[in-house]
């Protein structure tokens, strides 16, 4: 007797220590595709200027991650319950980490990146060609020679980041479902809300370190090392900057690989927490694989799946919960893809310093949040209702919140001949601009070249040639430019590289922004735990992982893909200036109209998630009439192992029953 009691209770450490490494693990693959992800969102915009390609082909690319999930995700979540979870998950690290490694390879075979400007850096800058010189000529015009135009179709270096993206999204698919419902599976019900919040605390981890490893690499010049510095007339807030974004890519391939390990020495199948101290767990166990092998001989592999995805099908709850998940899931996947973007474009930061003030404003709120939200249904054990109230008032609360945000803006930069006029006075942006007067007009300028200048009248031009300015004196980014016959000032007049900073008040609106952002990201991830749990109880327990899939496949699908193209094309309707390539074509957007852009960014995400209310109190009004399976799963574990300390012999009979039994079956025999 005594042996078998030692050998079940070292039976018992042995189970319990492996689900905390299952833990552990797949908390760490969790802050590893999350880093993988969040930096990806952040070096959108230096991917855009890297291959000088508009918005909405970046808004593409950044969905075709979610193309790469979704042609796996209803496979692996159902078929992957049937094999190996963790070594599934696993593989999915490791091929997450060949995706970053893709992405990164157009760095090593393009050219240096070259930024439009009417400067030469390589050039002699004393000789003043690029300055307002009557009857001169402009260096660096765009050209219309085929040879130049062809060269630059190798701006399709693109098409790696976007097929990197695709595999990292086809090995990020077993992560998510897979992990979530072998937690679901071999966690007591009342701890499972607690380990998904430490879960999705590494979900907010994960980003924290991406946005940071962001901030870094935007800040550093992308040919850093192969270029002098001290030659760029370019700086970090400038719109031209691009950062060394495939330097970070690199570092998420090796994490992701590392990820990989302890998932290949993870067992397939683990006890119930709470019950490996019955005497019969291991015999259990073995018999509960020996039926399963049967099973699958007996029956295949598939026998389940169209019984499983019928019976989804005609869960109103589970139907409903997806069609708000979809609403939400376009309204904050654009808000958050192109965060960093508002923040450059509306309050003048550089990108590594938006990238900054993301990462340190917004997800320590998230995860404290998180974490909050597990504990509280943990403590108080709230029920699947009492979980819907308290996610849908929570969400509605910080969605009232969000209407703040609008008023918290700054003014558009003013650029001369954009949507100022020379005497610098506001002018219509659909009018047509004229960058041309009487100033500039016999200076022989390129007109669409984006080399902007700030005047000591406080306005900024497009070119120091359009400023009128005759002389310069300095050398790179400290260049400074005299007798600028445009800028209208009472003393001598002088520009200097770069646009005009938007002013202290501006810098305090930002700070509101982001303090408002911070109290909405705390609330929302208060409630997505609860909310989460309504998902997972409105199912059977068997249906889990398929419904956890599904419900990612129908995100993925009707929001993560198409979101971040319209959403793109729709600001660059909003653009005032393109940025010009060698051939003369539009590249990257340089200035967008900050009124417009704003009303695109906080409006349409606020009209999405207004609508996702109404199906969100139908869910509650069903609660009331509906007895959700999750419920009755959970509630007869509870129950069973309750009275198993009273009537040992009599609840091991019933135990083994309880599994085709329902809970008011199950109350009736004890």
């Amino acid at each position: 007797m005594g042996e078998t009691e030692k050998r079940i209770e070292t039976h018992r450490i042995r189970c319990l220590s492996k689900l905390k490494m299952f833990l552990l693990a797949i908390t760490c693959a969790f802050v590893s595709k999350t880093l993988s992800g969040s930096y990806m969102n952040s070096m959108l915009t230096q991917i855009e200027r890297q291959f000088n390609i508009p918005t909405s082909l970046v808004g593409f690319i950044n969905g075709s991650f979610e193309i790469g999930n979704l042609l796996l995700i209803i496979f692996v979540s159902y078929f992957g319950t049937k094999l190996h979870r963790p070594i599934m998950i696993g593989i999915g690290c490791v091929v997450m980490g060949l995706g970053c490694f893709l992405k990164s390879l157009p760095h090593f075979l393009m050219n240096q990146y070259e930024y439009e400007s009417t400067v030469s850096v390589s050039g002699n800058l004393s000789s003043n060609s690029f300055l307002c010189m009557e009857n001169g000529t402009q260096i660096l015009r765009p050209t219309q020679d085929p040879s130049e135009c062809t060269k630059e179709v190798k701006s399709l270096m693109w098409v790696y980041v976007l097929v990197g993206n695709i595999v990292r999204g086809m090995g990020e698919t077993p992560i998510l479902p897979l992990g979530i419902s072998y937690i679901e599976d071999f966690a007591k019900s009342e701890n499972s809300p607690l380990y998904i919040g430490l879960i999705e605390t590494g979900a907010i981890i994960g980003p924290l370190i991406g946005l940071l490893l962001a901030s870094f690499c935007a800040n550093v010049y992308v040919d850093t090392g192969s270029v002098n510095t001290d030659d760029l007339t370019i700086t970090p807030t400038d719109t031209r900057w691009v950062g060394a974004w495939w330097f970070g890519f690199l570092i998420c391939a090796g994490v992701n690989v590392l990820t990989a390990i302890p998932f290949f020495f993870l067992p397939k199948t683990l006890p119930k927490e709470g019950l490996e101290n019955n005497a019969d767990i291991i015999k259990n166990e073995n018999e509960d694989k020996q039926r399963e092998e049967d099973k699958k001989e007996k029956y295949g592999i598939t026998k389940d799946f169209l019984p499983f995805m019928k019976s989804l099908s005609c869960n109103p709850i589970y139907m409903l919960f997806i069609l708000i998940s979809v609403i939400q899931f376009n309204a904050f996947v654009n808000m958050i893809s192109f965060m960093p973007k508002y923040i450059e474009q509306q309050y003048g930061k550089s990108s590594s310093d938006a990238i900054f003030l993301i990462g340190i404003y917004n997800l320590p709120p998230i995860c404290i949040g998180y974490i909050i939200g597990g504990l509280i249904m943990k403590k108080f054990k709230i029920t699947v209702k009492q979980a819907a109230h308290i996610g849908c008032w929570l969400s509605l609360l910080e969605y009232l919140l969000h209407f703040l945000s609008f008023l918290v803006t700054c003014e558009n930069s003013s650029v001369v001949g954009i949507n100022t006029s020379y005497e610098g006075i506001p002018q219509d942006l659909y009018m047509g601009n004229n960058v041309f007067a009487n100033c500039n007009v016999d200076c022989n300028c390129p007109s669409k070249i984006w080399d902007p200048v700030c005047g000591n009248n406080g306005l900024s031009y497009l070119s120091a040639c359009l400023a009128g300015c005759e002389t310069s004196i300095g050398m790179g980014i400290n260049m400074v430019f005299q007798n600028c016959s445009c800028i209208q000032t009472s003393g001598n007049s002088s520009a200097v590289l770069g646009l005009c900073d938007k002013g202290p008040d501006c810098s305090m609106m930002l700070q509101y922004f982001l303090i408002l952002s911070a109290m909405s990201s705390f609330i929302y991830s208060l409630a997505a735990i609860p909310g989460y749990m309504v998902l997972l109880r409105c199912m059977k327990s068997e249906e889990k992982s398929l419904g956890v899939g599904l419900h990612t496949f129908c995100t993925r699908v009707f929001a993560g893909i198409p979101a971040p193209i319209y959403f793109g094309a729709l600001m660059d309707s909003t653009c005032l200036h393109w940025g010009t390539l060698k051939c003369g074509e539009s590249g990257a957007c340089r200035i967008y109209d900050s009124t417009t852009f704003r009303y695109i960014y906080l409006g349409l995400p606020a009209a999405l998630r207004g609508s996702s209310f109404v199906p969100a109190l139908i869910i509650l009004i069903l609660l009331r009439k509906y007895h959700l399976p999750g419920e009755n799963a959970s509630s007869g574990t509870e129950l069973t192992e309750t009275k198993v300390k009273g009537k040992k012999n009599e609840c091991k009979d019933m135990y083994q029953k309880s599994t085709v039994l329902n809970d008011d079956e199950l109350k009736t025999k004890l």
